[in-house]
């Protein structure tokens, strides 16, 4: 399929997609998936070693958004992290950015002094934009929906800027899958010779912590310093649902 029908497939599929409206942060619903973003405040979400949340990140329109600069203080940008710890999970959340951004979500993040960014420890599905972002959309393992310098999606279905994008995120006792709107873009499993293997051929062979957790926070990444300024990053309808 080209890429110009794959991208008009994907984006009618998004419009397809309801908004939800936003629910009480940790209300469980009768599935078993929790809100973790209330629609209202930050409440549920700190930054990273810090008690609050940086200057970057505020609430708009129903949705996370992170305003950045080139040239931001650390402090301020420093990656959203939960409240809560999870281990074998389902995790759901839609997406945008403006021109040429990136960012990413984290999963079994260890927070800890001895670690300086969510990335020394949690695995990352990356999201960036489809056109303009250098050189993560130019670089197999760095485009949107890989597992960041692991494992490269065989489809490229990330939406323009501007476009929202559904993400899921689902790690069961090891097993870790992405979907990009709709479609499956890694299979792996954690903590094998195999994994173990993928893990020794990339910069994060040098952390120890890297992908160590079987259990820790969820990651929205903020400090990115990529893009056309000022940078937002949105993000909306994060709902969770712990597995067995």
């Amino acid at each position: 399929m080209s890429r110009t029908v794959f991208k008009v497939v994907a984006l009618a599929c998004m419009a397809a997609l309801p908004v939800h409206a936003a629910d009480t942060a940790n209300a469980k619903d009768d599935q078993g998936w929790v809100s973790l973003f209330d629609g209202k405040s930050l409440a549920g979400w700190h930054s990273f070693n810090q008690k609050g949340t940086g200057k970057a990140w505020s609430v708009d329109d129903g949705a996370i958004r992170l305003e950045r600069g080139h040239k931001a203080a650390d402090a301020d940008v420093a990656d959203l992290v939960s409240d809560k710890e999870y281990e074998n999970f389902d995790l759901k959340l839609e997406w945008k950015m403006t021109a040429c951004a990136d960012a990413g979500i984290m999963f079994n993040v260890n927070e800890s002094p001895k670690y300086h960014y969510t990335w020394e420890t949690g695995p990352e599905m990356q999201i960036a934009d489809l056109v303009c972002t250098k050189p993560d959309s130019y670089t197999l393992y760095e485009r949107s929906g890989d597992l960041f310098d692991m494992i490269s999606s065989r489809v490229e279905n990330v939406l323009e800027h501007g476009n929202w994008n559904q993400i899921e995120i689902i790690v069961d006792h090891g097993h870790v899958q992405f979907f990009q709107n709709g479609y499956k873009t890694v299979d792996t499993t954690m903590w094998t010779p195999e994994w173990n293997a993928l893990v020794s051929k990339t910069k994060f062979a040098k952390m120890p912590g890297y992908g160590l957790f079987h259990k820790g926070r969820i990651s929205l990444q903020g400090g990115e310093d990529k893009g056309v300024e000022p940078i937002h990053i949105w993000f909306r309808n994060i709902r969770i649902k712990e597995l067995g």
